[in-house]
């Protein structure tokens, strides 16, 4: 369904480099209606979709991330489809610290870089 869409990733790999791919073209209305629902929820900050669309525009780019919450919309649509299932936001209550939640030491380890890579002697101590 999600290459029927055009929103998957070519994979084009020689000799272990990967080269830079296109997504394929898919169904025109399709695509209109996806782009403009993935960009409701990317400014959206307070759900998983919106944090997921920050995460990957800050590494690669607005117009793929955009693609890959595309994607990722489809493919959720597609099991709720399938199973009939509702849909239940992995993030909750905000879902915008989804990822700080789920690997708490990343995030500390990353703050504490950020402040000593601008001058600061950082010591921690558990709050309460």
């Amino acid at each position: 369904m999600a290459s029927w869409a055009g929103t998957t990733p070519g994979s084009n790999e020689s000799a272990g480099r990967v080269k830079s791919t296109k997504t394929r073209p898919g169904n025109p209305y399709l695509q209109g209606a996806l782009g403009a629902a993935a960009m409701a929820c990317a400014q959206n900050p307070n759900t998983y979709l919106g944090a997921r669309y920050r995460r990957i525009a800050f590494r690669r780019g607005p117009q793929k991330a955009n693609v890959a919450i595309q994607h990722k919309m489809l493919t959720t649509i597609w099991h709720m489809g399938t199973t009939g299932t509702l849909y239940d936001d992995p993030g909750d209550d905000p879902g915008s610290d989804f990822f700080t939640r789920l690997h708490p030491d990343r995030a500390k380890n990353r703050a504490v870089h950020q402040l000593q890579t601008m001058g600061y002697t950082v010591t921690l101590d558990r709050a309460g």
